[in-house]
């Protein structure tokens, strides 16, 4: 008997010790520290097809760990859907790695689609400082910036130069030249991105910050866009459409739209992202030779840009989240990042490559850009962002078509954001 409850004693250790030992090696797994195997990484669409043969190399070098691309559709709103349905798939989820934009971070880790992650893993201090807060939600890591972006005042400098105008570096300054240069020379005068979309947002944002506001605080919990700040960036864009120097077709302009306008020779000024001041330079482009670029203006001097950019993240369900980190890893290292610029034509996060002189001299925009991206703010944090982003479009377009004036549209921003808070 006494064998037999020393044999029974002993089991319920070995099931006891078994179970910590499983226990741990999930929670181990959990954390990013065990697991290794094949990947899929889901992306929006690469239309510098620059990607694939950036993993190329990491598929050469980990036989056993290849990496699978998924291209999403070019839409951010479109590639957002499906990446969700595919997290909310729980085990049966395809994507292990995600690239995800900047401003669905909080949202992702919120809902617990993505997992926390070691800081210790990658090397954070070698990054631009500002886009390390793009991949942070509730004071934990839950992404690695991958892709920082700012937006950019792109200009032809030809025009400004024989009107002897110099680059605008003010609101005043923008607007009077884009309406007196701009006709003077058969051009119209600014466009942004202003279709009712995720660009409306990032215009609306960086209108508000650049005039001293914001839209929300502490993690979305706060509204705060009832200001004379918002009441003056929101009043800008709007004027510009009233008063005829923003085109009524950039109305309906997305990236690519507003993109081929100035590169067709049909706008003095384009506030856009710097892939755009790229393809303006390249062969064939109508402006080659002849665009300039500033940090965006402000009501004073230089004004605020969004933070754009893309994180990677790993899903909750990734099925070898070792390899999930240890690619993520890979792709923030410094030589893929010169990659991701010299064959992507994209801001890399990593703050050395903008010192690079080889590299200034090939993308002459590269200290601008870095300018602007140390001055940038990142989107308003919040874990409902899909619902914020969809209210400030709809209210700020309503501005610019005349429906609501400044004033009501920042009241009822104000009361339709506190509603999504509550929730």
């Amino acid at each position: 008997m006494r064998w037999i409850h020393a044999a029974g004693r002993g089991l319920l250790v070995l099931v006891v010790v078994l179970t910590g030992y499983v226990a741990s090696g999930a929670r181990t797994d959990q954390a990013g520290g065990s697991g290794r195997g094949p990947l899929t990484l889901a992306t929006a669409g690469d239309l510098t097809g620059y990607l694939g043969s950036v993993l190329e190399g990491w598929n050469r070098t980990h036989p056993g760990e290849k990496v699978t691309l998924v291209e999403l559709p070019d839409s951010a709103d479109e590639t957002r859907a499906q990446m969700i349905t595919d997290l909310r798939g729980g085990e049966r989820g395809r994507f292990d790695v995600l690239n995800i934009d900047v401003s669905w971070t909080s949202e992702f880790a919120a809902a617990g689609w993505i997992r926390p992650l070691p800081r210790d893993r990658f090397p954070l201090d070698t990054f631009l400082p500002p886009v390390v807060a793009t991949a942070t939600y509730d004071d934990r890591l839950y992404a690695v910036p991958y892709v920082t972006n700012a937006g950019l005042l792109l200009y032809r400098a030809d025009v400004l130069a024989e009107a002897g105008v110099p680059p605008p570096r003010t609101w005043a300054e923008l607007e009077r030249a884009a309406k007196t240069v701009a006709p003077a020379y058969g051009l119209d005068g600014y466009a942004g991105q202003f279709l009712p979309y995720e660009g409306l947002t990032v215009n609306a944002a960086e209108a508000v910050y650049s005039a001293g506001g914001t839209i929300l605080g502490d993690e979305g919990e706060r509204v705060t866009v009832n200001s004379r700040a918002a009441r003056k960036g929101i009043g800008f864009l709007a004027r510009g459409v009233s008063e005829g120097w923003i085109p009524q077709e950039a109305l309906a302009y997305k990236e690519e739209e507003s993109k081929q306008a100035f590169q067709d020779g049909r706008l003095l000024f384009l506030r856009n992202w710097p892939y755009a001041y790229v393809a303006a330079s390249a062969s064939g482009s109508r402006v080659a030779g002849r665009v300039g670029a500033v940090p965006l203006p402000g009501p004073d001097g230089p004004g605020t840009s969004v933070l754009g950019g893309s994180n990677l993240a790993v899903s909750s369900h990734a099925r070898h989240p070792d390899s999930a980190a240890r690619l993520i890893a890979y792709l923030t290292s410094e030589r893929v990042q010169r990659q991701v610029l010299t064959r992507g034509a994209l801001p890399p996060v990593r703050a050395d490559v903008y010192a690079d002189p080889a590299l200034i001299r090939r993308f002459p925009y590269l200290p601008t850009l870095r300018e602007s991206v140390l001055a940038a703010a990142p989107r308003p944090k919040s874990p409902h962002y899909d619902q914020v982003s969809l209210v400030v479009q709809a209210v700020v377009h309503d501005a610019m078509t005349g429906r609501q004036t400044p004033e009501a549209a920042v009241r009822r921003l104000a009361g339709e954001l506190a509603a999504v808070s509550a929730r």
